[in-house]
């Protein structure tokens, strides 16, 4: 049984026993006026932060929480939407709750997060001083699904419509909902891919708030929200950890953040892995790339044969396709070279692949977009993996004193290990001859090649080059 079906199963069984209310003593009639959701402008980004003390998968983090001193707190740095837990047993939250935040301050916006059932949920809700409910498409069939959200909106509640996958998506459409909660947290094992809502929100037909949810625990996080265009962001277990996420989120609004991420994943996964070709020096090689289909154009600025240099970057800034500058940087390295920085700040380069010690609290303040690649030698290389904060991290071949570009494959022990915990980015000895044995065998979300492409370091082949991508075509997977 997956959790939320454990956690559904019990709230029935507690409803059984206690009632829609839990216990909690709630007006006949509502006492307050209802508020909007978010900021309904059409022009500004809103962040809704959460009154959450515990999670199935954190525990209790938060014990003896006030959630009045809690919804102060936010509101004094401009929060005006609240996301309140009232489920008792995972969450330690409760419909009273809701009621104290309300009386204190009835010009905030409520929304009640819970697992919704039925309608009595809904009139529980709407009594209790919730402004919102969320409705998790996981939760209910379509049918059901229209009914709850056509007696909330009868109501006056808004509803943000919580999805996660494909089939979620599909309910969602037929009810067309005016707040859609693109949820980066698989409901079912609670694990979190922060490009799900990237993937999930491309595919959007109808007009919508998109709100980017769960797994935004410090400001590189929310840069992937903020960089994809979304309307707003659900903060929860971060803002409550973390008294000054908000304001170092709000500091982020209003700049240019660069789409890649966006450009990558908001199309949804296609019928073939990410490919990105790296080691490139010539144009006609990299213009070559791109018509066969490369997703990624990898430029090297590092020490190495294949070393690029800038002015391609400016011959090439018609290309449409996403181009990512390589670099190694040391551990004490806090800063991104200047001439890498420029490209970055010019547009010629759309994001960075950090290759060498880099550490985890650097990246962010060096580059963003950015990811991690990192070399894998032993299993305990595998736990670096979880260290780094980027949506993805490359893997490579660990050759000693070779940062990459060696042509060396990864062992499969280490490749499964990868796959069973990260979505996989493949990198290391990938080449015409392996290429569709590799993507039937391991599924990879993006494959990386470079030097076996080659006819000799930085010139890549012709005819190896079609015949790769020839191969990675017939490979015959349905992603």
């Amino acid at each position: 049984m997956s959790i939320i079906d454990e956690i559904t199963r019990r709230r029935r069984s507690r409803i059984a026993r206690l009632g829609h209310s839990m216990g909690v003593p709630i007006p006949s009639r509502r006492r307050v006026s209802l508020v909007p959701f978010g900021r309904r402008d059409g022009k500004s980004f809103y962040i809704i932060c959460e009154v959450k003390r515990a999670s199935p998968s954190r525990g209790v983090f938060a014990p003896g929480t006030d959630a009045v001193e809690k919804a102060r707190h936010y509101a004094s740095q401009g929060i005006r939407t609240l996301s309140v837990l009232t489920e008792e047993e995972h969450f330690s939250g409760s419909l009273e709750d809701i009621i104290r935040i309300k009386t204190a301050f009835p010009d905030l916006c409520v929304m009640r997060k819970d697992f919704i059932i039925d309608e009595e949920d809904l009139s529980v809700s709407f009594r209790a001083g919730a402004d919102a409910v969320l409705l998790i498409a996981c939760m209910h069939p379509a049918e059901r699904l229209c009914r709850l959200h056509a007696q909330a909106v009868k109501m006056g509640l808004e509803v943000l419509f919580e999805v996660h996958d494909e089939a979620d998506l599909q309910k969602a459409r037929a009810v067309k909902p005016a707040i859609t909660g693109f949820n980066s947290r698989n409901l079912a094992s609670f694990r979190i891919d922060p490009l799900v809502p990237l993937a999930l929100r491309g595919k959007v037909d109808w007009n919508t708030d998109a709100v980017y949810e769960s797994g935004i625990t410090a400001p590189e996080h929310a840069a992937v929200a903020l960089s994809a265009g979304f309307s707003g962001m659900l903060v929860g277990e971060g803002a409550m950890r973390s008294p000054d996420l908000i304001d170092r989120i709000g500091a982020m609004q209003g700049k240019k953040w660069n789409d890649f991420w966006h450009r990558l994943y908001g199309k949804g996964k296609g019928q073939r892995p990410l490919v990105k070709v790296c080691g490139m020096t010539r144009e006609n090689d990299a213009r070559l790339a791109a018509e066969l289909g490369a997703d990624i154009l990898g430029f090297i600025f590092a020490p190495s044969p294949r070393r690029a240099d800038s002015s391609l970057l400016e011959r090439l800034a018609d290309l449409g396709v996403p181009k990512v500058g390589v670099v190694v940087q040391e551990e004490r390295d806090d800063v991104l070279g200047e001439s890498v920085q420029c490209l970055l700040d010019d547009g010629l380069l759309d994001a960075v692949q950090f290759h060498g010690d880099e550490l985890p609290e650097a990246c962010f303040r060096m580059a963003f977009p950015y990811y991690k690649a990192v070399r894998l030698g032993t299993l305990r290389d595998v736990e670096l993996i979880g260290r780094y904060w980027c949506p993805r991290v490359l893997i490579d071949a660990f050759v000693p004193g070779k940062p990459g570009g060696t042509g060396q494959s990864i062992s499969v022990t280490l490749i499964e290990a990868v796959r069973e915990r990260h979505p996989l980015w493949l990198a290391g000895g990938i080449g015409t001859d392996n290429v569709g044995e590799i993507i039937r065998a391991f599924r990879p979300e993006l494959i990386d090649a470079s030097s076996l492409l080659e006819a000799k370091p930085g010139v890549k082949d012709e005819k190896n080059m079609r015949d790769f991508f020839r191969a990675i075509e017939k490979s015959e997977i349905v992603y």
